[in-house]
């Protein structure tokens, strides 16, 4: 009787983490880093920058695509953890960047004095 009894002991504890295992792997396949990267577009024209401040939304670790559509070269400064300088050339550049921690974080250019967008990573 002993023995039967550490045999379906052990059996449901191998089910319990065959089940959790599973449901680990789940969660990893439905997560944001399967889909598409946020896609923020950037005009530099003229002195001026679009957008002007607004606040983007994403997701932590999740590929943001920062799109630079400029009449000439300039540089992006993000206020993330490490802090980054992303140059552009004229013309169009995309640089993909990833965000680790919740909170918000300011793309701005120093240049211009603004802040352009304002990831707000949950």
């Amino acid at each position: 009787m002993r023995t039967h009894h550490r045999a379906t002991l052990a059996g449901a504890l191998a089910t319990a983490l065959l089940t959790g295992l599973t449901a680990c792997g789940s969660d990893d396949d439905n997560g944001s880093g399967g889909g598409e990267p946020v896609r923020v577009e950037i005009t530099f024209a003229d002195g001026e920058v679009t957008p002007a401040g607004e606040r983007v939304e994403a997701e932590a670790g999740e590929p943001i695509d920062l799109v630079v559509t400029a009449d000439e070269p300039g540089a992006l400064h993000i206020h993330s953890d490490p802090e980054q300088e992303l140059s552009y050339p004229a013309g169009e550049k995309t640089f993909e960047i990833q965000v680790d921690r919740p909170g918000v974080v300011d793309v701005e250019s120093h240049e211009l004095g603004v802040v352009i967008v304002q990831l707000e990573v949950s």
